[in-house]
Formats: structure tokens, sequence, C-alpha cells
């Protein structure tokens, strides 16, 4: 795959959505300034400060429980890394293969390098193409700053607040995180090149996704469901977006 050199395959409205969920969070906060500390510049720069040591320290537990990922370690795995990472045109990154029976994948940090950790029982079921899309999709968050923005986003939406208020702050910024996922899922497409594997990369780590969202649909779900995840990337597959960016 050709690298790609922009973000235009940015799911539409992202930037909205998280302008949205900024101006509700600092409005919620301003609203109820009154009867909280919360909405001071010297909490948020606390907030930042709780997010930047709580990545440091799932780092440092990182090192310990799982194992890096090097030319030495796992070779193939590696290459694969470098190879969508040179596709997406991402920064470097630190990938860790975390002992885990779940399919899963995630990214975070707030500095660089970014990490990625990969759970074992991927390499179980997922082939080298499926692979790769799991991990172009981790790289896409990088790619599109979905990583540190998650961190600092996250933590003003868990800023003590009235009932409402919280509900109001948790549900946008869960819709900011959905976005963010359809926006990863084009990176994931291409990076590993080909629809057909990347659908069923989806469809083997959604069974778990859809059975964690049980019966209460999108809302205060972290992920969309998987079936709309699938119908977003074969539109954006048959686009003329897409192959622009595939055929140059």
């Amino acid at each position: 795959m050709r690298p790609v050199h922009n973000t235009s395959y940015r799911y539409p409205h992202e930037d909205l959505i998280l302008t949205l969920t900024l101006m509700l969070v600092f409005g919620v906060i301003f609203f109820t300034a009154t009867a909280t500390v919360c909405g001071s510049v010297l909490f948020v720069g606390a907030m930042l400060i709780i997010a930047y040591f709580a990545t440091s320290n799932q780092h440092q537990s990182l090192l310990k429980t799982a194992q890096k990922v090097t030319p030495q370690t796992h070779p193939q795995l590696y290459e694969m890394v470098e190879e969508c990472r040179a596709t997406l045109q991402a920064e470097p990154v630190q990938t860790f293969v975390a002992n885990r029976n779940a399919l899963n994948a995630y990214t975070f940090g707030l500095t660089s390098p970014k990490v990625v950790v990969i759970y074992s029982a991927l390499g179980d079921v997922m082939d080298e193409d499926e692979a790769k899309f799991i991990i172009g999709h981790e790289l896409g968050h990088v790619r599109l700053g979905h990583t540190w923005l998650n961190s600092l986003v996250g933590g003003m939406a868990g800023i003590p607040s009235p009932f409402m208020g919280a509900i109001l702050m948790e549900a946008a910024f869960l819709w900011w995180n959905r976005a963010c996922e359809y926006s990863a899922d084009r990176a994931g497409l291409l990076a590993c090149g080909d629809v057909n594997k990347a659908i069923s990369a989806l469809v083997k780590i959604g069974v778990g996704l859809q059975v964690s969202q049980g019966m209460d649909g999108e809302l205060f779900a972290t992920h969309p469901m998987i079936a709309k995840r699938i119908d977003e990337l074969k539109k954006w597959a048959a686009s003329a977006e897409y192959g622009k960016l595939v055929r140059g």
C-alpha cells in the first residue's frame, strides 16, 4: 500500500463533534462553578497532571507484565507494525503483546512515543491481513491525535458535576469516541488494503464488544455497533475518496 501523507480519511464531522463536546464540557463546568471548584483553570491543570501520571503508571505496569515487540522478540509482528506505520505516516510507537485471552488491542499515551497494546489471543485467530487492519486501526488513533485527546477530553468529561451535567458530558465524550472509531477503521483499511479482510477482523473482535454493549445500544458505548462499523467501512471502500487515496 502506498503511503498516505494526509488525514483526509478522517470520519466526517469528527472535528465538529469534538468541538461540540468541548463546548458542552466547558459549559457544564461554567454553569456549575458556583457549586464546585471544578471550573477553575487549576483544576483542569490538575486533571492533566493526573492523566499524565496515570498513563505513565500504565506504561510502567506494561513493562512488567507484557512483552515489548522488537525485531528479536516478535520479528513478524514488528515488521507488520512498521509497514502499517509507514503506510499511515504515523509517528514511532512502542508495541507490547499482553498475554490475554480476549480479542482486543488499544493505544494510549499523552506524550511520545505512544503505546500500542495487542492481546496475544489475536495472534491465534487473525491472519496477516486481518492483523494489519487491527494494527492500522490503533495506529490511526495515534496518527489522528485521538490518543492524547482521549486522555484530555475524557479527564475533563469526568469532572464531578451535578447529575444531569455528568450524564451530558459522558454522553458527549462517548459520541466523539464513536466517531473516532469510524476514522480508525478507515485507517485500518488503508493499512491492510482489503475490505473483506477488514470486515472479517471486525466480525471476530466484534463479538466481545457486542456482548459488552448488551441492550443499551450506543448512547453510553465507546464503540459503534459492529454492524454500523461494517456498513460504514463498506461504503467508504466503494467511494471515490478511498480510490484516490490508494491509487494516487
